[in-house]
């Protein structure tokens, strides 16, 4: 449990760093996704999800600890 509320932290870290240091970008990026077609939106968040994954697992096979 302690470690979802540790990712959760983080993650809740770096999106207010960016609304903090880039609040227009934020927004223009927002509007782009809005014009995307939603299977194209789906694609996008396929893809994070993944590098996600892969991030975690690289981080696990250099030696971090969940």
């Amino acid at each position: 449990m302690a470690t979802v509320v540790l990712a959760l932290g983080l993650v809740m870290i770096v999106e207010g760093l960016v609304w903090v240091l880039a609040p227009s970008l934020v927004e223009r990026l927002l509007e782009a996704l809005r014009d995307m077609p939603e299977a194209q939106r789906r694609q996008v968040g396929a893809l994070v999800l993944v590098t996600g994954f892969l991030l975690l697992w690289g981080a696990h096979q250099l030696g971090a600890t969940l």
